[in-house]
């Protein structure tokens, strides 16, 4: 009876400790949120240093991930449809799979990985460095000071590389339509825009497109509000930093997960 209270304590406290976490990235998503109309021009300096780092420094991964993607996907499509006699018809199926759903996926795993783990450790080393702190006694507000312009930037730039990443892609399925499916380049290209032209226009851009991008804004923000969270509740000096680093990571791929399947979804309906 005693080892079940203790089971039944430890699951209990484990549950309320998964609570109180999420409860306080929630709390730091929505004080950014509440922080952007008023700090967002003053920490302008702040928010521009960081979408070069979340640009520039993804961007050969991204790149590369993006053109073997589509290589990938045109190679192992394009040789079950060649079957049965419609290897052009993976054209058609290229642009709307890297738009709307492998290019925002693939590209939030390479940025939860690179710049994730980056904002979780420079903000975890900073919590337990007793720096937090320290702007705190300055009145300095740490969510506007370190999270609101990691969140803005990589809102931002995650929709850009998402959009490089699809577009190298695209280039790289041309590749190997034109190398081992034997599809003229032009008859490729024509049938991909034709693809992503098929469904509404949604201003200036095809659904698919849209959809893509939506769905990288909001994979950049759950990336950047759970690895500043993860950050900001770091404890217990460098093993407190690794502790925070790696449960930003998991919980921004779960989220990714999720979330993009519920944003398709509704898509689709």
């Amino acid at each position: 009876m005693g080892a079940l209270t203790q089971t039944l304590e430890r699951r209990g406290a484990s549950l309320r400790r998964g609570i109180e976490e999420a409860g306080f990235t929630l709390g730091v998503g929505l004080r950014v949120l509440g922080r952007l109309p008023l700090d967002l021009w003053r920490r302008r300096r702040f928010v521009l240093d960081q979408m070069i780092i979340c640009g520039l420094s993804p961007l050969p991964v991204v790149a590369v991930v993006g053109i073997f993607t589509g290589m990938i996907l045109t190679l192992q499509v394009g040789v079950e449809l060649n079957a049965y006699g419609q290897a052009e018809r993976i054209s058609d199926v290229i642009g709307v799979i890297l738009f709307r759903e492998m290019g925002p996926f693939m590209t939030a795993m390479i940025l939860t990985a690179s710049v994730g783990s980056a904002m979780a450790a420079e903000v975890g080393t900073m919590a337990v460095s007793e720096e937090i702190d320290a702007l705190e006694c300055m009145s300095i507000d740490p969510i506007s000071f370190l999270a609101l312009p990691r969140v803005v930037a990589l809102v931002i730039m995650q929709p850009l590389l998402t959009f490089i990443g699809n577009m190298l892609g695209i280039v790289g399925g041309g590749l190997v339509s034109y190398t081992q499916l034997r599809i003229p380049i032009d008859v490729y290209t024509r049938n991909v825009f034709e693809s992503l032209e098929a469904g509404p226009d949604l201003g200036l851009l095809p659904e698919e497109i849209y959809t893509g991008l939506i769905k990288a804004a909001v994979f950049g923000l759950i990336i950047s509000v759970v690895s500043c969270a993860s950050g900001l509740s770091a404890r217990g000096g460098a093993l407190g930093v690794g502790r925070a680093v790696r449960t930003a990571v998991v919980r921004c791929f779960l989220m990714i997960m999720i979330v993009g399947y519920v944003i398709t979804a509704a898509f689709l309906r």
